[in-house]
């Protein structure tokens, strides 16, 4: 049996956060958004949408659940930040927005609401 490479891991932790979302009533709006390549601005895993609330998803795949919020880094919090601001501002969105993560190791998930 072949293992996975570290990137087929983290997009299948994706797809299982996105299932978890769609579970719980959101609607993906963007899956791996990116703003503006080459200009220091972030990745957002996924955006999802329920109601008039936005959220900005970081999906962390880690052998076990706790090392994942160690894995975001005050930097990356201040590109994800960047890469939200310019988000909303590019659709004019007025509702409210809200930062999570999803932790996931093996197919257990944990969801960390209003974090970053």
């Amino acid at each position: 049996m072949r293992s996975r490479t570290t990137y087929q891991r983290g997009l299948f932790a994706e797809f299982l956060a996105r299932m978890y979302l769609r579970l719980h009533g959101f609607r993906i709006i963007e899956s791996r958004y990116i703003t503006g390549r080459h200009t220091n601005r972030a990745e957002i895993d996924i955006i999802a949408r329920r109601r008039n609330l936005l959220l900005f998803i970081e999906v962390k795949n880690r052998p076990t659940l706790d090392l994942s919020f160690s894995a975001i880094t005050p930097p990356q919090i201040v590109r994800l930040r960047r890469a939200a601001e310019t988000y909303i501002s590019h659709i004019g969105w007025r509702g409210d927005a809200r930062f999570d993560v999803i932790s996931v190791s093996g197919w257990r998930l944990r969801w960390i609401k209003n974090c970053i």
